[in-house]
């Protein structure tokens, strides 16, 4: 399901969870003013993602829109995916994913989301747990840099959530950092303005340039016009990212990444992003 490509630094994926959003979503939750979003667009934009996807390789688990949640075409807030560490011992135990963690979103309004999608998570995973009250985490805010990764603290993930996963996580020998992000203008989870593209490359925002998480890596800034831009996905050969951002995308193709350019307008009206739309191991 996940294996280690060492030439490039980067986690192959095969398989993907992804949901189209229901017929309710413009009633999801948003702190954007862009005007409502089109629904029959909205639709046709997550079916050129998911078709992207699979261009990439991946087979993807296709879930039924779910009338209950508006936001719950936003899989990956549900959930964090695990994997086991490379052992000496045991080297295959890297590319088959151990566990799934389950979030527990800071929005209670997406509670109900977690559980919907417990049970497609445990066709998948041998081990799961969950983020424990007083501990908020939403999947948006967690950003895998191969070994280590990048935990945010925000409006929807708090400290007593981020420790939490933290544990878990080291249990795995993985590292971790903390990225409060609540005083960064214009940005939800982490992921809003954090990308990780492989070879200890990250895209990032001016606002979060500067952290000191980050100082061991290179990174490609994202200028303040096309700060939407940074919320892009490596998936396996390609980095899926935004239509409509030709600076970021030559950027990265000069660095030489093949990128894929799809139209997000109507999940950014909602604060959704690329990474938002999928489950990914």
């Amino acid at each position: 399901m996940i294996s280690r490509d060492s030439s490039v630094g980067w986690t192959m994926f095969s398989k993907a969870i992804v949901r189209p959003p229901c017929t309710r979503f413009a009633e999801g939750l948003t702190t954007i003013n862009l005007g409502a979003p089109n629904y029959a667009r909205a639709l046709q934009q997550h079916a050129a993602y998911c078709k992207a996807l699979e261009e990439c390789g991946l087979t993807l688990t296709r879930l039924e829109a779910d009338e209950r949640y508006p936001d719950s075409t936003f899989v990956e807030d549900t959930a964090v995916v695990m994997r086991a560490l490379p052992h000496a011992q045991a080297p295959a135990l890297a590319t088959s994913p151990t566990r799934a963690i389950r979030t527990r979103p800071g929005a209670c309004s997406r509670a109900g989301e977690v559980e919907s999608i417990a049970e497609v998570l445990s066709r998948f995973f041998s081990e799961l747990h969950s983020i424990q009250e007083p501990g908020t985490l939403e999947g948006g805010d967690v950003c895998e840099a191969q070994d280590h990764f990048f935990i945010g603290v925000s409006e929807r993930t708090n400290e007593a959530g981020a420790h939490q996963l933290a544990k878990l996580l080291a249990s795995d020998g993985y590292t971790s950092s903390f990225v409060d992000i609540r005083t960064v203008k214009n940005v939800l989870h982490l992921k809003s303005g954090l990308a990780y593209l492989g070879n200890n490359r990250l895209a990032v925002i001016d606002g979060l340039a500067d952290h000191q998480a980050f100082r061991r890596y290179d990174l490609v800034r994202v200028n303040a016009m096309e700060q939407y831009a940074a919320n892009c996905v490596r998936v396996n050969d390609y980095v899926l990212m935004a239509a409509g951002y030709p600076e970021f995308e030559l950027t990265l193709q000069d660095m030489g990444h093949k990128t894929f350019s799809i139209e997000m307008t109507e999940f950014q009206k909602m604060d959704g992003g690329l990474s938002c739309l999928s489950l990914r191991f």
